[in-house]
């Protein structure tokens, strides 16, 4: 009864002497934790962290009952492999670091100058083209820029920066066209560049039958927050792709519906909920 009693006493005192500091630490790690869940959660470095896991497990076992032996060539292991997991992980560390960072901030520059008008009628003309380009099975790829600026992807085309026109988009895919292959970048409600390359993914899981055009889809939806509208050359069918996830078979009605909720709901939800006026500027 002693040893329960000693047991509250002690939880008691370490609640009792937390300072904000120390809550601060909590929610700093927590928030970590979660952000190091989420990448790995369907990543192939899951796997990689499960068998960290169980050498550190191994590890402890070994030095709990003095398995000298043991101990010395799991935490020689232990030291070569950390370097050798941040080397072997790099496109994956250095996209979840982009995507944190994306998060945090792409809320404090959004796109302020930008008319809900002209998205709108930008994301119809958008599907409008999607649509034709389907019907007559010319392979499109359309990337989207949003928080994550690709100027990196940019210097691969050529810079363009017209109005987005139906009849444009079918002009720069025709494919007898010298950039038909490369990828289109709006920004700003605009053709930005075009003939642009893209990175590809070279996730494991992506199912066999999907093409170089839609890994690369998928490949910059992983490294940056773009939407990636794809048409398929083989079947014509339109593809979406954000988060590393490639959603098929949309028709104009909900590619609309789509865009339209990635490009404006959100961004205003978001902004709703970042930027609160204080009481006495609402009575202004």
């Amino acid at each position: 009864m002693d040893v329960i009693k000693d047991f509250f006493n002690y939880i008691y005192n370490q609640f009792a002497s937390m300072e904000f500091s120390d809550i601060l630490d909590i929610l700093i790690v927590s928030v970590l934790f979660y952000y190091i869940t989420v990448f790995i959660r369907d990543r192939r470095a899951g796997k990689l962290a499960v068998g960290i896991v169980l050498l550190f497990a191994v590890l402890g076992i070994s030095a709990l009952f003095k398995f000298n032996v043991l101990s010395f060539i799991l935490g020689n292991i232990v030291q070569v492999g950390l370097l050798a997991v941040f080397i072997i992980f790099q496109p994956e560390i250095r996209s979840m670091l982009e995507n944190v960072a994306n998060e945090s901030f792409k809320n404090l520059n959004l796109r302020e100058n930008t008319d809900e008008k002209e998205t709108k009628k930008s994301i119809e003309n958008l599907c409008t083209a999607a649509q034709e380009l389907a019907a007559t099975k010319t392979g499109a790829i359309i990337v989207i820029e949003r928080g994550t600026k690709l100027g990196d992807n940019i210097k691969t085309g050529v810079v363009v920066n017209a109005d987005i026109n139906v009849f444009l988009l079918k002009n720069i895919f025709f494919n007898k066209a010298p950039l038909h292959d490369g990828a289109v970048i709006i920004r700003d409600n605009r053709i930005y560049a075009c003939g642009c390359f893209l990175p590809l993914s070279y996730n494991a899981n992506i199912i066999r039958n999907v093409g170089t055009r839609h890994r690369a889809a998928i490949g910059m939806s992983e490294n940056s927050d773009a939407v990636v509208v794809v048409v398929s050359e083989e079947t014509g069918t339109i593809s979406v792709a954000k988060g590393g996830n490639l959603t098929r078979g949309f028709d104009i009605y909900s590619l609309k519906r789509e865009l339209e909720n990635e490009l404006i709901t959100k961004e205003k939800s978001t902004l709703k909920m970042k930027i609160k006026l204080p009481k006495s500027d609402k009575n202004k």
